[in-house]
């Protein structure tokens, strides 16, 4: 979150204090909602290089599969690689019935990851309460979307 061309479309670029803030509420939610994004661990060094899975604060659109992913990291396969892991996961674990994408209209990027999981642009979407005047695109799919299709690598 130090980043801030990896942070701008995910909250922005945050003091060590706040984004610590952050990483908890996401631990939380593990506790409170029963899910959350998962660690993201670079095999071959063992990094942490970021947080991919599920999560749904209050006032979301539906459950979504978001990532985020250290720039250093970028345009390894890192994101759709471990997003196509939380998708499963939240629909063999969470019974979800679809799974979406926040994403930025201008996230050119995340917009690629979303078409690699084959999700589709649902349109401008509304995140109520303090984000309602951040415009996003809603991507997704449902489980039936997402199990007949083949996912480009």
């Amino acid at each position: 979150m130090s980043d801030p061309e990896a942070a701008q479309f995910i909250g922005g670029e945050q003091p060590r204090a706040l984004a610590w803030r952050g990483f908890l509420q996401i631990c939380s939610a593990w506790h409170l909602q029963g899910f959350s994004m998962f660690s993201v661990i670079e095999k071959a060094t063992g990094d942490w290089i970021g947080r991919v899975g599920p999560w749904m604060p209050e006032g979301w659109p539906g459950t979504e599969v978001g990532w985020g992913i250290i720039r250093k990291r970028w345009n390894h396969g890192y994101a759709s690689e471990a997003a196509t892991a939380s998708i499963d996961w939240a629909f063999a674990e969470l019974g979800s019935t679809e799974v979406i994408h926040v994403i930025a209209p201008h996230n050119v990027a995340s917009q690629a990851v979303a078409r690699k999981l084959c999700s589709q642009n649902r349109g401008p979407g509304s995140l109520r309460a303090l984000l309602e005047s951040v415009t996003v695109d809603i991507w997704g799919q449902t489980r039936a979307e997402w199990q007949g299709q083949t996912r480009r690598g």
